[in-house]
């Protein structure tokens, strides 16, 4: 019987055919030839390729699903995803066994004559594919307009050189994993734009019951990824909230000095819901220990519930989160 991880038999790691999943796929590749491993690339078509609607109307986990489908098949042995794609809830089936070491999860505008965000007049057309963005945005009060945006990299890109768009937002770390960060006009601190759960980072999953293949891909593992992820997407379930919802969190490993003075590791998390129109935001913070990762999200969630997120967030799922388009009254200001 041959193999899997030799030159007769490598492992087949599945990912969809963008440049950006390719690259990404590529990493994990690239880092398991490292460790003496065999591995190739085997593209799979998902149906979020295949159309152009926004992805609130053609699914969540749409671009994830097909993944899924090749590896509980067998066809593929390894699949990578963008992690914020991934739902909440887990699936017995599969093992996250790798969160490589994580991407700058922030956003970045990439605007027209080198504009910051602050500088766009009142009006201008900024393009962004996510209702959190939309609703943070339109929350800064700064009269824009937000218009619904799709395609690759370079498509959205292509958008603002051409003048069909004043600006869009995306994620600075797939410009970063692509080499197009000198696109960038401006880097989004958390202040403005909290991100989305996970944004940066990669899940590395295959078959629950490939133990061998579970410890291979366990050396890729970058401990403090894992923990700020495991927070922020604890705080999304606890919200019960899609990947597509108007929540951003973000949690990064800080030193401190504990009561003897030693400096030590620990995890710091905000988190925020937005109304679409931007007309309100909650917000929160807390810090605790990265063996308790996942129960500090689930602290804060339970918090920003109380300051009212849960309201905020079922007003969303009543209007529709596909309406994050529609003009607000922040945006009608001077």
């Amino acid at each position: 019987m041959t193999r899997r991880g030799t030159t007769d038999a490598p492992w087949r790691i599945g990912t969809r055919g963008s440049v950006l999943a390719l690259t990404q796929a590529g990493t994990v590749r690239d880092a398991l030839i490292a460790t003496g491993q065999h591995a190739e690339l085997v593209i799979v078509k998902t149906a979020g390729d295949q159309s152009s609607d926004p992805v609130e109307k053609i699914g969540v986990g749409v671009f994830t699903a097909a993944l899924r489908e090749e590896l509980a098949a067998g066809t593929v042995d390894i699949a990578v995803h963008s992690y914020k794609d991934l739902p909440t809830a887990p699936d017995p089936r599969f093992t996250i066994a790798a969160i490589p070491p994580r991407e700058d999860p922030r956003d970045v505008l990439v605007a027209r004559d080198g504009l910051v965000l602050g500088e766009l007049p009142a009006g201008s057309r900024v393009g962004t594919s996510a209702p959190r963005r939309a609703a943070q945005l339109r929350a800064l009060g700064l009269g824009l307009e937000i218009v619904p945006l799709r395609g690759n990299i370079d498509t959205r890109l292509r958008k603002v050189a051409e003048g069909e768009l004043d600006a869009v937002v995306v994620a600075r770390a797939g410009l970063s994993r692509v080499d197009r960060l000198g696109s960038v006009t401006e880097a989004l601190e958390p202040v403005q734009m909290l991100p989305a759960p996970a944004q940066g980072a990669l899940a590395v999953e295959c078959r629950s019951e490939e133990s061998d293949l579970v410890s291979i891909l366990s050396t890729l593992d970058d401990p403090g990824s894992r923990a700020t992820v495991v927070a922020e997407r604890a705080l999304l379930a606890e919200l019960e909230a899609g990947c597509t919802a108007p929540v951003g969190a973000l949690a990064e490993v800080v030193e401190s000095l504990d009561d003897e003075g030693r400096v030590v590791e620990e995890l710091s998390l905000r988190g925020g819901a937005a109304a679409i129109d931007g007309s309100d935001v909650i917000r929160a913070s807390a810090v605790g220990s990265l063996a308790n990762a996942e129960q500090l999200g689930r602290d804060l969630a339970r918090e920003l519930l109380e300051l009212g997120a849960r309201d905020l967030l079922a007003g969303e799922v009543s209007a529709g989160a596909s309406d994050f388009t529609n003009p607000s009254p922040m945006e009608n200001k001077p």
